[in-house]
């Protein structure tokens, strides 16, 4: 098994109207996108190319979250909703005949991340 992963950055603001603190307040960040592929390498030698992972993710999520008002996406965009919804996103769209996705980090700052994966999902190639 192997994992690929993938950087991407995108700006947007948000407040989170179920939370009591200064984040309730309007306010953005410069939120890091690392979404890993588990797969076995094809007849190319690749699990999945690069270029592809990138389109994929840049029409799916990119071009929708990028320099946006998260509240008119997410309901309350904390960066754990915004993983799933992330997730929701790419999971199917991300499925192979040698790969899935199996995980996502989302950075809010440099030092602050959510990571979501689908461990279950390991054994099924």
């Amino acid at each position: 098994m192997l994992l690929v992963s993938k950087e991407f950055t995108f700006d947007a603001a948000h407040n989170l109207i179920k939370y009591h603190g200064k984040c309730e307040k309007l306010h953005g960040h410069t939120y890091k996108l690392v979404v890993t592929v588990a797969g076995q390498k094809d007849d190319e030698g690749m699990v999945i190319d690069f270029v592809v992972l990138k389109k994929i993710v840049k029409e799916n999520v990119l071009n929708i979250l990028d320099h946006s008002y998260l509240n008119d996406i997410i309901e309350q965009p904390s960066a754990e909703n915004i993983a799933e919804w992330i997730w929701e996103k790419l999971d199917e769209k991300l499925k192979g005949n040698n790969y899935f996705l199996y995980e996502i980090k989302l950075y809010e700052t440099p030092t602050s991340y959510v990571t979501l994966r689908k461990e279950e999902k390991i054994d099924r190639l």
